[in-house]
């Protein structure tokens, strides 16, 4: 897009980190004076989302290094998740104030795409520390400010995890400042692994051999998941099953690629923790008339590939019932579209449920998740949510939702154009 915005007029001598990201900025944004950071989560969906957050783990971490010698400093210390979207915003207690007259609080979207060009956006959007200074920012209104961000990794896969960022004046972009946020991160990333690692002693301790391989591995599969990256865990005992064809199980420390039939299995004994009959089972699991032996079956390897990987979450017999609980994805999803708490749901909802299952009740689940969300999200009227709804694969031929997109995103935005060419080829 030509730079034709007045604003660009002002910064002859752009920075061509800068002027890339103002480039990216109005990809989304109609112009400076339109970006406006929207809010993400309310008090009581932000305090659950960040409970839940790795990065909550090291935020005594960052305290230490960078909360508590801020205060009084006029400077913001901010941690946002891998979209940009803040989780804390603490420090002096007057730079507070100010920064949220520009949104600058916990809550928020300051992603590239909502708030244009900032450190914490930017820096997620290179995947690299970046600083920005004054009028390089995209939004008139945050000019007064400048910030350094520097991006926190997963120091096993390497994926993106989230932002640290030093917000002020001009102190914020000091000589020594980003020496400062890398090796607060630093410090951050390594408290990551050692508290795995001790995970990992103490489960050796209790009698498990630990894993022979990194403690988040790296999926590679066919299906819906292909060409993803590295696989993401939930940061506990879990089931992901949202948009793969097998499922991924995390449990002590590490992840494992079970088979179609045994993530059927483990689905529908992890959502009804009561336990469930051998009848129960097949009815779930396999076509109308199939024998009680092939559950049984099914349930001998599954034993063993359990007590080969996490002895502790071995099932019990009549009922077959999980020992413990095993948080499953779409089961989260549906936990928080019946709070409400849709835009929760939509951010850890990846696809449909394994999508080439044919068992009766993952069927079940993967037609009445789908449907709840996209009730929810289309009965939000937030164009953003409604985009985002629409990056999934069940919403690429969803007329309904792309003219619902279309009403809600105002007339002169830029991203008018993509949704107006998806429906015409929709309509052809």
């Amino acid at each position: 897009m030509p730079l034709t915005h007045p604003f660009f007029s002002a910064l002859p001598e752009m920075r061509p980190l800068v002027r890339d990201s103002w480039r990216r900025s109005l990809d989304t944004i109609t112009s400076p004076e339109h970006a406006a950071p929207p809010l993400v989560w309310e008090d009581a969906q932000l305090q659950e989302f960040r409970r839940n957050h790795p990065l909550a783990a090291v935020m005594p971490v960052i305290q230490a290094l960078l909360v508590v010698p801020s205060h009084d400093t006029g400077l913001l210390i901010a941690v946002g998740d891998e979209h940009g979207r803040l989780l804390w915003v603490e420090g002096d207690s007057a730079a507070r104030t100010h920064g949220e007259k520009i949104n600058f609080a916990s809550g928020m979207d300051w992603s590239e795409a909502a708030a244009g060009t900032s450190a914490p956006g930017t820096a997620l959007a290179l995947g690299r520390p970046v600083q920005i200074v004054g009028e390089e920012h995209f939004n008139p209104a945050v000019h007064s400010w400048s910030c350094t961000a520097v991006p926190v990794h997963d120091p096993d896969s390497g994926g993106l995890l989230g932002v640290v960022d030093i917000t002020g004046g001009p102190e914020a972009v000091g000589a020594n400042t980003l020496s400062l946020v890398q090796a607060t991160v630093a410090a951050a990333e390594a408290q990551l692994r050692i508290q795995r690692l001790e995970r990992l002693a103490a489960a050796s301790r209790n009698g498990r051999p630990g894993p022979t391989r990194s403690i988040y591995t790296r999926s590679t599969q066919s299906g819906a998941n292909a060409g993803n990256g590295p696989a993401k865990s939930l940061y506990r005992d879990s089931l992901q099953i949202l948009g793969r064809d097998q499922g991924l199980l995390h449990v002590a420390g590490e992840a494992v690629t079970l088979s179609e039939r045994h993530t059927e299995i483990l689905t529908m004994l992890a959502m009804h923790p009561a336990g469930l009959s051998a009848d129960q089972l097949t009815d779930m699991v396999y076509p109308e008339g199939t024998s009680l032996t092939s559950i049984r079956a099914e349930m001998v390897r599954l034993r063993k590939l359990l007590l080969k990987h996490t002895p502790s979450l071995v099932p019990e017999s009549r009922p077959y019932r999980l020992p413990r609980t095993l948080v499953v994805d779409a089961g989260q999803v549906l936990s928080y579209l019946d709070r409400g708490a849709h835009r929760l749901a939509l951010n850890i909802y990846k696809g449909a449920v394994l999508p080439r299952s044919e068992a009766p009740a993952v069927s079940e689940l993967r037609t009445r998740t789908g449907l709840l969300l996209r009730e929810a999200i289309l009965n939000d009227a937030s164009p953003e949510v409604v985009l985002a709804y629409l990056k999934l694969p069940e919403a690429a031929d969803d007329a309904e939702a792309w003219h619902s997109a279309l009403r809600l995103l105002p007339q002169r935005s830029p991203r008018r154009a993509a949704v107006v060419a998806h429906l015409e080829s929709l309509e052809h």
